[in-house]
């Protein structure tokens, strides 16, 4: 039976009850992805995106902008090949004056935009994040 049987196959939800090691545990049992960036330490948006493209071992030439995250997530994905699914955490997410909650639902928003993408493709992509 699937851990995730609750959980639709492409969303971005907060962890809530889930936990790190067992989200990990089930996409390698998948065969997906894992995806994780601790973004403890970050306090502003160029800090969240450098932890993320540092974690996610995004290409050098990543712009560091939302835009440059969205293409990173799709489309220079995509064009790799077959994609088998994607598990993503996104840990302690600042709750900052320099990352305030209308850039934590931009960055939000971007990541439903690329689970919209994946989802066209019928390929699994499932975030879970947590804030600081």
């Amino acid at each position: 039976m699937s851990f995730f049987k609750t959980v639709r196959s492409n969303i971005v939800q907060s962890i809530r009850a889930f936990r790190v090691p067992e989200l990990a545990d089930e996409a390698a049992r998948l065969g997906h992805h894992f995806l994780y960036a601790n973004c403890t330490v970050a306090q502003t948006k160029t800090e969240v995106l450098e932890t993320i493209s540092t974690s996610f071992l995004f290409p050098k030439h990543f712009g560091k902008n939302y835009d440059a995250l969205y293409n990173c997530l799709t489309d220079v994905i995509y064009k790799v090949g077959e994609q088998p699914g994607f598990v993503i955490v996104l840990e302690g997410l600042p709750a900052t004056q320099k990352f305030d909650k209308e850039s934590r639902e931009t960055l939000l928003d971007v990541f439903r935009e690329a689970a919209e993408f994946w989802s066209e493709k019928k390929v699994n992509f499932r975030v879970f994040y947590s804030f600081s």
